[in-house]
């Protein structure tokens, strides 16, 4: 098993920048591939970033292509979301999430078989 804890959320103003830390316990996640997501209020979660287990490969949603950088440290057992250049639109909750094998698609939620509790984040125009 593996447990996911993200921080980092809070409030914001557009323009702004956070980070997020999404630090595991249990097994060692070195073999896994970790993404990002969020849910926005009355919308569907929706992928925002993955990275492969070696941390050579990185995905995006192109909505924030360019603005967030994934990375991992697998040394720390944390993988972390930098956002920069944050839009209103970015407003959402986070949740981060583990795969015990190399997904198929690293968006598809329904790949990932961990999931932190999350944690807001609130841009303000």
């Amino acid at each position: 098993q593996v447990q996911l804890v993200e921080s980092g959320g809070g409030l914001v103003q557009a323009g702004g920048s956070l980070r997020l830390s999404c630090a595991a316990s249990g097994r060692a996640f070195s073999s896994y591939a970790m993404g990002w997501f969020r849910q926005a209020p009355g919308k569907e979660r929706e992928f925002v970033a993955a990275i492969n287990w070696s941390g050579r490969s990185t995905y995006y949603a192109d909505s924030v292509k360019g603005r967030f950088t994934i990375s991992s440290d697998n040394a720390k057992n944390t993988v972390t979301l930098q956002m920069n250049s944050l839009k209103p639109e970015d407003t959402a909750v986070y949740y981060c999430a583990a795969d015990r094998s190399r997904p198929g698609d690293y968006s598809d939620s329904s790949e990932y078989d961990y999931w932190g509790q999350g944690t807001q984040v609130t841009v303000s125009s």
